[in-house]
């Protein structure tokens, strides 16, 4: 229907008309709509509210009519909406990069790494690499933690190994997984921004180039797909019109000009820069989704979305009724906020027993088990992609060495690793 050409020349309310007689009911009472970036989305019956929410598996609904009113702009798509890359919720920890665009990547890495850090300075990244790095490293590594959709790797993944001699100091994290930031675009747009400024338009032109040529490599996997799709889109006609931002004045214009380039139909891949709170929203999704095999699909998704801090019980606004439901129930036994706290204990927290003893067990979280490894490493990065955005989002930190339901569950792919590269 919405690939229909006749749906662009609808007006939104009649857009809403349709759409509200096509409002799904399961048995339980809720009332579902398929709508805006082809997403599912639920009725709160208490404030009236829709929020993005995956249906649930095996049940039967009817079709009711609903009043076209009561459905809010943000659910009606507009068309290019549903044409969005989707991508894959995977992190890099069991499931390896492949050796073909590994091996691309290395190519390409030593190349720019022969490069001068006179005539590309290091302008951004600094806290990742040694001063005498180039830019040029500095854009690869940056282009592979933007598109990253939950930048967390195996320790001994040959992607980030690679950059091993560039490093000013170890990557966080241990030996088995490395929790990685996910960065800005405003970082990538500052290194072709400041030799734009410096009157260096060829050495600015190079980065631009090593970035569309790092992302035309992450291409062939889904985990990278849909931002490197996106960068393309905002970098390459730079390449074609070589003085096309040379006008701009600083590192923010050349981000806005950059945003600006990219077709609607990308649009979802971007809002971790332009809607931090509808990517907040989009990852909880992805999240919910990753755990649709568990017996309690809301319980399991509250309860990795209990490692979150949330000291301004913001949270649970953000939240469909059903899992708002199974997170203030984890809330009320305490076992909440336990995880992004500002510190963090490896081997546990003290807690008294009946006994009055002291034991060191972990703090508690639900028992989630994946039924095969593509599963498990879906839950993980959805699981840590929903932390990122959830700091991006209210400035709480991502503890160095991961949430606690994540770090459960790092232990039961760590022996199915692909170690192909050691």
């Amino acid at each position: 229907m919405v690939a229909d050409p006749r749906w662009q020349g609808l007006s939104v309310p009649d857009r809403a008309h349709v759409l509200a007689a096509r409002i799904l009911v399961t048995p339980d009472g809720d009332r579902w709509l398929f709508g805006a970036h082809a997403r599912w989305h639920l009725h709160d019956p208490g404030d009236g509210r829709w929020h993005l929410a995956p249906p649930p598996r095996g049940t039967r609904p009817r079709q009711v009519r609903h009043t076209a009113a009561v459905l809010p702009d943000e659910v009606v798509p507009h068309g290019p909406d549903f044409h969005a890359e989707p991508g894959s919720t995977q992190a890099f920890i069991g499931p390896d990069v492949s050796e073909h665009l590994t091996e691309q990547l290395r190519v390409l890495l030593r190349a720019s790494g022969r490069k001068s850090e006179l005539d590309y300075p290091l302008t951004a990244f600094d806290e990742i690499f040694a001063s005498d790095v180039p830019s040029t490293v500095a854009a690869i590594w940056g282009t592979i933690m933007w598109c990253a959709y939950a930048p967390a790797f195996d320790g001994n993944e040959r992607l980030i190994t690679v950059f091993g001699e560039y490093l000013r100091r170890s990557l966080p994290g241990d030996e088995w997984v490395r929790w990685l930031p996910q960065p800005p675009l405003l970082d990538l747009a500052r290194l072709v921004a400041e030799r734009l400024r410096a009157g260096r338009s060829r050495a600015a032109l190079r980065l631009a180039a090593v970035m569309a040529d790092t992302a035309q490599i992450l291409l062939s996997d889904t985990r990278f797909r849909p931002r490197a799709l996106a960068l393309l889109t905002m970098v390459e006609p730079v390449l074609r019109r070589p003085g096309l931002d040379a006008g701009l004045a600083d590192d923010e214009a050349v981000r806005e000009a950059w945003l600006r380039r990219c077709p609607a139909r990308l649009g979802r891949a971007l809002f971790w820069e332009t809607d931090p709170e509808a990517h907040f929203r989009h990852a909880v999704y992805d999240l919910a989704e990753a755990l649709r095999f568990a017996s309690d699909p809301a319980g399991a998704t509250a309860a990795y979305l209990a490692d979150l801090s949330d000291s301004k019980g913001r949270l649970p606004s953000l939240l469909d009724h059903r899992l708002r439901r199974a997170y203030e129930e984890l809330d009320r036994a305490g076992l909440t906020g336990t995880s992004a706290g500002d510190s963090t204990e490896p081997d546990g927290f003290p807690v008294i027993t009946q006994t009055g003893g002291v034991s060191m067990k972990p703090a508690p979280v639900l028992e989630v088990a994946p039924p095969d490894r593509g599963s498990a490493a879906a839950v993980l990065g959805a699981a840590y992609a929903t932390g990122l955005a959830w700091g991006k989002l209210t400035g709480a930190r991502v503890p160095e060495r991961g949430l606690a339901g994540q770090t459960a569950l790092v232990r039961r792919l760590i022996h199915e690793r692909d170690d192909r590269h050691t």
